[in-house]
């Protein structure tokens, strides 16, 4: 198959989406199709194997890390002389609503993917009252495509309430080599502020307002002998430091290849407060290298985290809450090692590999004339 992908999002920005697609990008030549990708400008021209069209894009005035491509923007001429079987957009905004536009004008099925709660990190900015349009607008997108995907159970839920159609799930994977308590490094422990007085936790993920990252300061106000690494940056990141000024907290910026693995592997807990998450692929990271999880009990992240088997859930928003959850861990030992252990066994069963074969088993069923998928090694 020859798929044409429209991102609103691509490197040198990091974030979930740019996580999935990576992977994608990789595993799609393993099967023996090819693939381009229309992405803001100032990504790199070439990733694995996939050539990148840069659309020309503007910081929004409002969240200047999304950039907004012309929706005029014409791209029949490429996608003619790249022939793709079908279209696929992720998060449609300006650059899928392009995208959408070349699927109708060339008769090519066009999938759509939903990766962000806008509306629900609307909410948490204080505009709920954007919650209808938002949801208008991505209904009227969505529904443009012959399938819509999303990460989780409770996404889909979500999708189908506020009336988008043909939605099936399209999960995440995870690397469990790459991510493995095996990486686990002293020296790399101390690099991240950790002591042997008391539990290093750990945070991985954008650094902005949504993610809630500030009810982690109540954790380290309760537990003084803690200490909290943070790895990720963003646009909260000035807020945040100035919050954390006076706590044994240390920003570590991006990380990325056996730094990220050894950054996992060397902490003691994970904690992930964003209340708003389709899916949460660091949290299947963190379990995977072995650590005890604590999420709220909101989003797609309860996909993967079940109370008290898999991790351990608070009620999103209370600091309380989240402090009592963690105090719960680090006091019962046996507790944190049976979640940890079965928080990477769940890991393992989620491949990478057996998620994207599914998502080309998926494609297939558009194409108007079925092809014979190369077969899985």
């Amino acid at each position: 198959m020859r798929i044409a992908f429209f991102s609103e999002t691509f490197l040198p920005k990091v974030d979930g989406i740019v996580h999935t697609l990576c992977h994608l990008l990789d595993h799609l030549p393993s099967r023996g199709h090819h693939a381009i990708l229309f992405a803001p400008a100032g990504a790199p021209r070439r990733y694995a194997q996939s050539r990148i069209h840069p659309m020309p894009a503007l910081p929004c005035p409002i969240y200047p890390e999304l950039k907004l491509a012309a929706p005029w923007a014409d791209v029949l001429p490429t996608l003619e002389q790249f022939r793709p079987d079908l279209i696929h957009v992720l998060n449609p905004l300006t650059i899928g609503w392009v995208g959408l536009r070349a699927a109708e004008q060339l008769a090519l099925p066009a999938v759509a993917s939903y990766h962000t709660d806008i509306a629900g990190f609307a909410a948490n900015w204080g505009f709920g009252y954007l919650g209808r349009p938002i949801w208008a607008a991505l209904r009227w997108l969505h529904n443009r495509a012959a399938l819509n995907l999303c990460p989780s159970r409770i996404a889909k839920q979500a999708l189908e309430r506020h009336g988008i159609e043909r939605v099936r799930i399209w999960g995440r994977g995870v690397d469990s080599e790459r991510f493995h308590p095996r990486h686990r490094s002293e020296a790399f422990r101390r690099r991240m502020g950790g002591t042997e007085a008391g539990p290093l936790f750990l945070y991985v993920g954008r650094l902005s307002h949504e993610k809630r990252i500030d009810l982690l300061h109540a954790v380290l106000t309760a537990m003084p002998e803690a200490r909290l690494a943070i790895v990720g940056d963003g646009p909260a990141r000035p807020h945040l430091e100035a919050l954390f000024a006076n706590s044994p907290a240390r920003f570590m910026g991006y990380l990325r290849g056996d730094e990220l693995a050894h950054a996992y592997a060397s902490a003691d807990y994970f904690l992930f407060p964003s209340p708003h998450e389709t899916l949460g692929n660091v949290v299947l990271e963190a379990m995977a290298s072995g650590l005890p999880v604590v999420v709220p009990n909101s989003g797609g992240v309860l996909e993967h985290v079940e109370h008290l088997r898999t991790g351990l859930l608070f009620t999103a928003h209370k600091p309380h809450s989240l402090v009592a959850a963690v105090q719960r861990l680090v006091v019962d030992k046996a507790l944190a090692e049976r979640l940890a252990a079965s928080g990477r066994a769940h890991a393992r069963q989620q491949s990478w590999a057996n998620v994207h074969d599914q998502l080309i088993a998926d494609y297939r069923v558009l194409l108007p004339t079925p092809t014979t998928l190369p077969r899985a090694a």
